[in-house]
């Protein structure tokens, strides 16, 4: 017998806002949210979701709603989505659920993306104190592919992933993510050499009731009030999966994650049509509303069996990912190369975080040199589907990183010749980038090399 069609468990009305969906959003995490809905092990079912910002960034002319963006709000996710198994009995704290994406793709009648960079004000990006300014561009698909009109000359198959997927934690978990995040953010600047270099990130985002939407529970109780203060929000990856954005998680991958509340409570959300690695735009990927075709199953006491603590507690662990046969095929890359020195030439020991920072550097340097501005380029290496790396981390003092950038998606030649790079009026792409003026006064950093 053929298999039944999936069962959409979390649907979603495009017309409608977040807190007005049938089954309300939820964008915190916290053990208490609770459950919309359940599913049995092996059963196969469908799950809709908006783009991470619940609707706000809209297929127009105008960067200003990437510059005014709420990020209080995101990232809007469905579920929680109880699991059991084909007795009823949920998954229990110490199990770890596997999780099969067996389906997944833009919802139908909303065949469109964005990729973004925030205002330096208002979060902005890995290289912010470089561009400083918002800037958007839409994506349109074709099938499997992407083409904008603010970056012509560029169409590439995308490699469509949710950027989260996560269990609900604990207390006692919550309570490990507050208290280390909170130091980071009272104790970062003095202790941390990295700040310096990403001065203008937030280091943290701590709990916060502005914004928060927490499902089922009414805004205003007694209850939300309690919640909102201790949920912590959606932005990094954490011990519960979370916001990993890793961009080969696609059709026939599995995550293992651990389940750290009973009925492990699933969520997931900010879909991705195409995304590098990195998503160094930190908006970066190709955004979208989406849905994901899913199944579970529940392996009984899989955190002790197949996690390693990797802290004080059993609750330090990190999930794992098993990637699907599914992904674009290149065989020609141009390969830009970063080392742990920064714009000043100040050498940095070993961090793989500035050598990519110059790597993401070299590369948007290079492209600019065949008509596209340096905010288009650094749009597309946050969503085309480039490859990053940490070459070498043993070498002292310098990290090595890299990143491998496919020449097929370009509609010209972009490697090195013995004659020189074409210039002129004719090569520029036009339109550029939406973009927003920056009205802030903190300093944009300069590559002095540049101006030789």
């Amino acid at each position: 017998m053929a298999p039944t069609t999936p069962t959409v468990v979390v649907p979603i009305d495009l017309k409608k806002k977040p807190n007005e969906q049938k089954l309300t959003l939820h964008n915190r995490w916290h053990p208490e949210i609770p459950p919309v809905a359940e599913v049995k092990v092996g059963e196969l079912f469908r799950v809709e979701m908006v783009d991470f910002t619940g609707g706000a960034i809209k297929d127009n002319d105008s960067a200003i709603d990437v510059k005014t963006s709420d990020l209080s709000t995101v990232h809007y996710l469905s579920g929680p989505i109880k699991v059991v198994d084909e007795q009823g009995i949920p998954a229990k704290p110490g199990d770890l659920l596997a999780v099969e994406i067996c389906n997944l793709g833009p919802l139908p009648g909303d065949e469109w993306g964005y990729t973004a960079t925030f205002d330096r004000e208002n979060g902005g990006g890995f290289l912010t104190d470089h561009f400083p300014c918002a800037t958007k561009a839409i994506w349109y698909f074709e099938g499997i592919y992407a083409y904008s009109p603010h970056i012509p000359g560029v169409r590439f198959p995308g490699l469509t992933h949710p950027g989260i997927i996560g269990t609900a934690p604990s207390m006692e978990l919550l309570k490990i993510w507050n208290e280390r995040e909170s130091e980071l953010e009272e104790t970062g600047l003095q202790s941390l050499k990295l700040c310096e270099v990403l001065h203008t990130r937030p280091l943290a985002k701590l709990p916060l009731t502005k914004g928060c939407l927490l499902g089922q529970i009414q805004e205003g109780t007694p209850e939300w009030k309690k919640i909102a203060m201790e949920a912590a929000r959606t932005i990094p990856g954490r011990e519960n999966g979370g916001n990993c954005d890793i961009k080969n998680l696609s059709r026939g991958s599995k995550i293992y994650l651990p389940v750290f509340v009973d009925g492990a409570n699933l969520s997931t959300g900010d879909m991705h049509f195409s995304q590098g690695d990195g998503e160094v735009t930190f908006c970066g990927a190709i955004e979208m509303s989406g849905f994901l075709d899913l199944k579970c199953k529940i392996i009984r006491g899989g955190m002790k069996e197949y996690l390693t603590p990797m802290g004080p507690t059993p609750l330090h662990v990190n999930p794992i990912f098993e990637i699907g046969p599914v992904e674009p095929r290149f065989s020609e890359w141009l390969v830009f190369e970063g080392i742990s020195v920064d714009e000043s030439g100040r050498q940095h020991y070993l961090d793989a975080t500035v050598a990519y920072k110059r790597a993401v550097l070299n590369a948007i340097d290079y492209l600019s040199k065949f008509g596209y501005s340096k905010e288009q380029v650094y749009l597309l290496l946050s969503c085309c589907p480039c490859e990053g790396r940490i070459s070498g981390i043993v070498d002292s003092p310098n990290a090595v990183a890299t990143l491998a950038v496919p020449t097929a998606i370009f509609d010209q030649d972009i490697r090195p010749k013995t004659s020189k790079v074409p210039v002129g009026p004719r090569l520029v792409r036009k339109p550029d980038v939406l973009k927003c003026s920056y009205e802030g006064n903190l300093p944009t950093t300069e590559n002095p090399g540049a101006r030789i």
